[in-house]
């Protein structure tokens, strides 16, 4: 008897080794097995109860400790009807659930209450209905929320103001009705409460997000009086439509316009089938302001999976997304350049990052991958960090940081003001002494022949301590040379480019002067003149009133309210002309051109004396 125990106390022993050695969550792993068994799936998953969880089952991610279940993620698995209660809520360790784009139905599961370490839930795109949760406070971690394109109804209760954490929120394409709450929610960047019921006017906490948050509500003002809403994306052909007098449309009237808008929407809808099945791909990321993603059920797959070309992401790169997530992105068209169009792609868990879709690549697989690795490699402060590509026989995708305050370009030439950083003459100083910095760098690189061969306003952007960071390293080397037409009507590219791939660090060093010009004048490189075809170059605009001795006439006029810049001002314009020399042997390296901005800053007055929040400058 005695020896029976013994045997059993070894038995139970062993097995807590087992576990421990395999990092297994005993109690997580069954209540998915139990979750598993009551919803039938349309994919089969390879959960298996002769397998570790951790590492090993689709969608289910552990701790450090291999102890907890911290994210689960079952996008578009086939889970169809109720979940089952009892089996996902025992996961209470969980972070981040995502079961988006399923059949999932029934209310709103209430033991979710037992999530109380959530920072992330997804459930759009799936058939819940009834009222959304009394009780949001047990969620006081919760950062991102996505409801959307269910069933819901009922109004918006008042405990989500215990979100105090909140940077995204979608409860769009749902029933729910009723006044739109006042939250308070400073950390806030992504609203969507669009194609709903809700009624009443948008609270004034809320009315810095776009008319695109609101539209297809029963809102009977969007914007404040002194602001224009923007028209609604849906009007509904049964509510009362008048005159602007007030008085009601005829009856024949009205049946004209819904034919005629019937007739419209199915032109387009025929157009844009036949654009799509004309082309080889669909777009990877949709081209509006906002969208869904590509990948939901409506829109179907628009980047074809390569499993032998995934997502690459460089050493020290903490995002943590794969090409699934970033294809199903929130995506906003930032702008479109000579090689691609770039994207602000906010994911599931509220990572903002900046996605390029490159286009007349001509560079091979093996090309494309090495000038990538050499880009990733690059770190330095003046530098955009590469953080990942993409490579497919039709695809060509590379993923950047966000940077907020928008471009330089966008700052020196857009509308000012909405909290847009002022260009005051330090701003421009750091900028131009944080690029060149950069470039110095990129030239440094590689064996000393790095080229950066796409130098321009709209590359450049603010760091933490608002110096100039280059972006779009290495682009040129890899594109068509059918695009250099468009790169030379520009106004950066030195005479002697022709082809952008045959860049060289004496072209570079030219863009640069330009770029120097554009922040000294506050004048784009090429500006157009009263006739179609005629152009003004900023570069012998320049030259012709420095010849004529007004140089005065150069600068910018919202420089001129700033004392004692005038020296530095002359002083970094007699840089700008020397960089952009049309003999490339006449310009300086780049080493030399830092020493002379640098020695700039140094002037009395200039950025080294001047108090700031960076004090003086330093790499």
């Amino acid at each position: 008897m005695e020896l029976r125990i013994w045997a059993l106390r070894i038995l139970l022993l062993g097995s807590v080794f087992v576990n421990l050695g395999l990092g297994e969550p005993v109690e997580d792993k069954q209540a998915l097995l139990d979750f598993l068994a009551g919803v039938p799936s349309g994919h089969a998953l390879n959960w298996n109860e002769g397998t570790t969880v951790c590492g090993n089952w689709r969608g289910v991610i552990c701790n450090k400790e291999l102890s907890r279940v911290v994210e689960l993620r079952l996008p578009g698995i086939g889970f169809n009807g109720r979940i089952p209660s009892n089996t996902l809520s025992r996961l209470n360790g969980l972070q981040i659930l995502s079961l988006r784009a399923n059949g999932l139905t029934g209310p709103f599961p209430a033991d979710f209450s037992n999530f109380t370490a959530l920072t992330g839930l997804h459930l759009q795109l799936n058939s819940f209905y009834g009222s959304l949760p009394s009780n949001f406070s047990v969620w006081k971690n919760l950062t991102v929320l996505d409801l959307s394109y269910n069933n819901f109804n009922g109004s918006i209760p008042a405990s989500i103001s215990s979100l105090t954490h909140l940077t995204s929120l979608n409860l769009s394409n749902n029933s729910l009705s009723g006044l739109i709450l006042d939250l308070q929610f400073p950390t806030l960047q992504l609203l969507n409460l669009s194609n709903n019921h809700f009624s009443g006017s948008v609270p004034k906490s809320l009315q810095r997000f776009p008319a695109s948050s609101f539209t297809g509500n029963d809102l009977t003002q969007v914007f404040p009086a002194s602001q224009p809403p923007l028209p609604s994306q849906s009007t509904p052909f049964d509510s009362p439509t008048r005159t602007s007098s007030g008085r009601k449309i005829s009856e024949s009237a009205l049946l004209g316009i819904v034919v005629g808008a019937s007739v419209l929407v199915f032109a387009v809808i025929a157009i844009l089938l036949v654009l799509c099945y004309s082309r080889k791909n669909n777009e990877s990321i949709a081209s509006g302001k906002e969208s869904k993603g590509l990948d939901t059920p409506e829109k179907g797959g628009a980047v074809s999976r390569d499993e032998n070309n995934p997502l690459v992401f460089f050493e020290g790169c903490t995002f943590a997304f794969d090409l699934e997530d970033l294809l199903r992105a929130s995506a906003e068209v930032l702008g479109k350049g000579t090689y691609g169009t770039s994207y602000k792609a906010l994911l599931e868990d509220a990572t903002i990052v900046v996605v390029k879709r490159l286009k007349e690549v001509s560079a091979g697989k093996k090309d494309f991958v090495l000038q990538m690795e050499t880009v990733g490699n690059i770190c330095h402060d003046n530098v955009v960090k590469l953080k990942a590509f993409y490579y497919s026989k039709d695809e060509k995708l590379i993923v950047y940081d966000y940077y907020s305050q928008g471009s330089v370009s966008s700052m020196l030439h857009g509308n000012q003001g909405g909290g847009r950083t002022e260009l005051d003459w330090e701003t421009r100083l750091r900028v131009a002494l944080g690029v060149a910095r950069g470039i110095t760098h990129i030239h440094s690189e590689n064996g000393g022949k790095l080229v950066h061969g796409n130098i321009k306003c709209s590359n450049v952007f603010l760091n933490s301590h608002n110096y100039g960071c280059l972006s779009d390293l290495g682009l040129a080397a890899i594109v068509s040379p059918a695009v250099p037409h468009m790169s030379r009507i520009s106004g950066y590219w030195a005479p002697e480019v022709v082809d952008p791939r045959k860049a060289s660090q004496a072209s570079d060093v030219y863009s640069f002067g330009v770029l120097i010009l554009e922040l000294l004048t506050g004048k784009s490189p090429i500006q157009k003149t009263g006739g179609r075809d005629e152009v003004v170059h900023l570069v012998r605009w320049v030259n012709s009133v420095v010849r004529e001795e007004w140089t005065a006439e150069v600068f910018d006029a919202r420089l001129m309210r700033y004392p004692n810049i005038e020296e530095e001002m002359v002083e970094m314009l007699r840089v700008a002309m020397t960089c952009v020399a049309k003999v490339p042997e006449q310009r300086p390296k780049m080493p030399e051109v830092v020493r002379m901005v640098e020695d700039i800053t140094r002037l009395d007055g200039g950025t080294g004396s001047r108090p700031s929040a960076e004090g003086r400058v330093e790499d």
